[in-house]
């Protein structure tokens, strides 16, 4: 960085002699690319998350059937591809690594209209759309980032407030009951709503970020519309063996947008068929409408249900019931557009504030893992300057 960057004097005064301190917010896969990134390069990281684990979108869900089996489904991205070179690299070294395979099976399209499938891809055909998944649940990525030398992390833990304090050590985050939760040199935000209206929607309370801070960043901040979509989570005691596909997408269906089988991939348990479909926006928008962002009573979430499994059935390839079947809303799940292509992040310098994730790039994991390479790059640029 050149001289002439204009740096906080709180920053500036800080030692070189003593590891830089980030807090990064959000463990899904920007939050944990950027931290695992840091940490390899010295930088003393502390993830902070209001989830119980790590995975964010690629996090894993796991119930209990009623012979009392446990389940687990990977209800939020059902798999990745990735074609930027920087991305591939790290997708080959996790893969090394052991916690991500490619999932080998075929792939179709089927058409409601006319019941119909338009086309079966074979995966080796398909050899330039490698499509991987972590193993042995696609939270496998994010966990085994969070779990590296240097990083610690802090589930359950969410963050209402990011305070800025002209002081050696300049960012104060605190909890929600209004506990210090501590004093960070930087921080990295993978939140799309760490600015938005749309946390206070959720939460009842104010954004964590107040915008007065990041003047430049306030306009791409403050509301990045998203689509939300549900996920209904299935699980049959015999294989759908009129399903010729392990995945496929819905066409002219105003409900389904997806559907895989999850139990198909590697490293997951094969004592039962599960199933994930995915709702459409348009379906899951329509929900929303009328019961609003808050938590969904079950006699609700029943309904959903219902509806997207009866969907699945009139295609007529469902040829049993499932013995286990819940739906999950993701009231965010893609961000609609994409607000830093070029920067891969947002960046303001003077505050050592980053702000990182899919909605950057691209709505996809590939664009996650770019934001949070971007991301750490800045930190680490700034820390050379410190």
């Amino acid at each position: 960085m050149s001289g002439s960057i204009l740096i906080s004097p709180a920053i500036r005064r800080r030692s070189v002699s003593v590891a830089m301190k980030v807090a990064v917010i959000g463990s899904g896969i920007s939050g944990a690319v950027c931290a695992s990134a840091l940490a390899r390069n010295g930088v003393s990281v502390t993830i902070f998350d209001s989830g119980r684990g790590p995975g964010g979108r690629t996090s894993q869900r796991r119930e209990v059937g009623e012979d009392g089996k446990e389940l687990t489904f990977d209800h939020g991205a059902p798999f990745f591809s990735v074609t930027n070179s920087d991305a591939m690299a790290l997708v080959h070294e996790w893969e090394s690594r052991g916690f991500v395979s490619q999932w080998k099976q075929v792939f179709g399209s089927f058409d409601c209209a006319s019941n119909k499938f338009l086309g079966i891809i074979q995966q080796e055909e398909d050899a330039n759309n490698n499509k991987y998944v972590g193993v042995p649940g696609m939270n496998s990525i994010a966990k085994a980032l969070c779990n590296q030398s240097g990083v610690e992390s802090m589930f359950g833990t969410g963050i209402a407030k990011l305070e800025w304090l002209e002081e050696e050590i300049p960012w104060l985050l605190t909890d929600s009951k209004g506990q210090n939760l501590g004093r960070f040199d930087g921080v990295v935000a993978s939140d799309k709503n760490i600015a938005s209206p749309r946390f206070t929607q959720l939460t009842g309370l104010s954004p964590p970020l107040d915008l007065n801070l990041v003047p430049e960043l306030a306009t791409k901040l403050q509301d990045i519309p998203v689509f939300p979509c549900f996920s209904l989570m299935l699980a049959f005691k015999e294989p759908l063996s009129l399903i010729p596909a392990k995945g496929l997408s819905f066409k002219n269906s105003e409900i389904l947008s997806w559907a895989h089988c999850d139990s198909t991939k590697p490293g997951r348990s094969t004592d039962s068929e599960r199933w994930i479909l995915h709702s459409t926006p348009g379906y899951a928008s329509s929900v929303i409408a009328k019961t609003g962002l808050q938590k969904l009573s079950s006699e609700t979430l029943d309904k959903i249900s219902e509806e997207m499994f009866k969907e699945f059935q009139c295609s007529g390839l469902v040829s049993s019931l499932p013995f286990f079947m819940k739906a999950h809303r993701w009231g965010s799940a893609f961000p609609a557009k994409s607000i830093a292509v070029e920067e891969r992040c947002l960046w303001d310098r003077n505050r050592n504030l980053a702000i990182c994730g899919d909605f950057c790039v691209s709505p996809n994991v590939q664009g996650a893992i770019l934001s949070g390479l971007a991301a750490a790059s800045k930190l680490l640029q700034a820390s050379s300057c410190l």
